[in-house]
């Protein structure tokens, strides 16, 4: 991953409408929702979940199956966690001593940071 790829995914999720559908999502799990399905349970227009889902297809973050007339949309969580794994590469790189460095964690956690503070 690389800015350019984070920053598309920060965008497509630049909204309260496309966090609620994300989360969704990936309460879903691999079954996946139906985007008919998604708008009632958001209590949105499906014309407007569309255009959010939309986007969010377009940066990678869901993928969507055609099931006859329907549209089955899933949360991409390896390209969530590729982003997650970015934002998070140099954690506490600099501070050698602590316990939250790479080299003594598989990757950083709340906790040991906020004993620091």
């Amino acid at each position: 991953m690389n800015t350019e790829q984070a920053t598309t995914l920060f965008d497509s999720l630049s909204s309260g409408v496309r966090l609620d559908a994300w989360r969704l999502l990936v309460k879903a799990g691999f079954e996946g929702k139906v985007a008919g399905e998604m708008a009632r349970e958001m209590d949105i227009a499906p014309n407007a979940l569309s255009f959010h889902l939309k986007a969010m297809l377009h940066a990678g973050l869901v993928s969507v199956e055609q099931q006859g007339r329907f549209q089955r949309y899933r949360a991409n969580i390896p390209v969530m966690m590729d982003l997650i794994a970015y934002l998070t590469e140099n954690c506490c790189a600099g501070e050698t001593d602590t316990e939250c460095h790479p080299d003594k964690l598989s990757a950083c956690c709340p906790d040991n940071r906020s004993k620091r503070n």
